[in-house]
């Protein structure tokens, strides 16, 4: 592969489950070296467009390249370049640390010395050493998405799959993977991150696709993504839902509810403090007060809202 080229590329890619189209005609390109961050609703096409790409599902049209190779007609030398580590930690947990990794260096045909030294390598990189010897069993979360992790870069995959990496973690746990795989960027290997926490994007992803009822709804950085919306607003917090309503009715089509379960207003605002100090003079002259008052930027929950507040045109199980 070009080292201009990128490291994966998808054109016109299509799927259906029966009557369900899952893909409707996805096109992306991930640069190397960088994390790529897909994000999207469950049912959107996530998990489809991963298969796909890791081989494990094929297209029914478009193309896909990985690292060089066309899934559908290469999928052996795509398999042998990509790594994909699953929402569940797939290690075995009868067996150490420092078993887990070498059985993967056997497995992956490395020799009995470099399979010892790779593991021992990988064991200090992901702050596993003081552990190597106990049973996984005894691991924390974090400690075997670390291991997890760690046995998916056994032989030095250009490509690596992170399906929803820091589920169920624990924030300290949460932060060192994210430390490892801006660490796996800087190193040279390429990220396709799905994840359900859009801070996460917001923070790892050198380039982020939303997608939405299996086709591509927006596409850019995570600053890009967030200038698509309107500046700055006021969240008004109301404990009584009677001075909520009156305010609603007061401040008319300029106040909206992004959560209808929550007692919020949000109303545009240009960041000024006379702008506020005028909007809620306009409330306390009718009686209204707020309980709090926040002024908030755009952020990417807001821009996944807005793209995904559509009904899908198409959903699926899993998808």
């Amino acid at each position: 592969m070009h080292t201009a080229d990128p490291a994966i590329r998808v054109r016109g890619l299509t799927k259906s489950y029966g009557q369900v189209k899952v893909l409707r005609g996805i096109d992306l390109d991930v640069r190397r070296g960088t994390v790529f961050a897909l994000l999207g609703p469950n049912g959107a096409g996530k998990t489809t467009l991963v298969r796909i790409l890791s081989t494990l599902v094929h297209p029914e049209a478009g193309q896909a390249v990985v690292a060089g190779h066309d899934v559908v007609r290469a999928p052996h030398q795509v398999r042998a370049a990509i790594s994909l580590t699953g929402q569940n930690a797939a290690v075995d947990e009868l067996l150490t640390g420092v078993e887990n990794l070498r059985m993967i260096g056997r497995l992956r045909r490395l020799g009995r010395a470099e399979s010892r030294r790779r593991a021992s390598e990988l064991l200090a990189r992901f702050d596993l050493a003081e552990a190597a010897r106990r049973p996984v069993k005894t691991y924390s979360g974090g400690m075997r998405r670390r291991l997890d992790l760690a046995m998916s870069l056994v032989t030095r995959p250009p490509v690596i799959f992170l399906d929803e990496p820091t589920t169920g973690l624990d924030p300290r746990s949460r932060q060192d993977m994210w430390d490892l795989i801006k660490d796996l960027a800087d190193a040279g290997t390429t990220v396709f991150l799905t994840t359900q926490y859009l801070e996460e994007a917001d923070r790892l992803a050198h380039h982020i696709v939303m997608i939405n009822g299996g086709r591509v709804v927006a596409q850019g950085t995570a600053a890009q993504l967030k200038s698509t919306l309107a500046g700055e607003h006021v969240e008004l917090t109301f404990a009584d839902p009677v001075a909520l309503s009156a305010a609603a009715a007061h401040l008319g089509a300029e106040a909206t509810r992004p959560d209808p379960g929550a007692p919020v207003l949000r109303v545009p605002t240009d960041g000024s403090a006379a702008q506020v100090r005028r909007m809620l003079d306009r409330l306390a002259a009718v009686g209204v007060e707020a309980d709090a008052i926040a002024v908030k930027k755009p952020t990417l929950d807001d821009v996944f809202l807005s793209l995904t507040a559509r009904p899908a045109p198409a959903t699926e199980v899993n998808a």
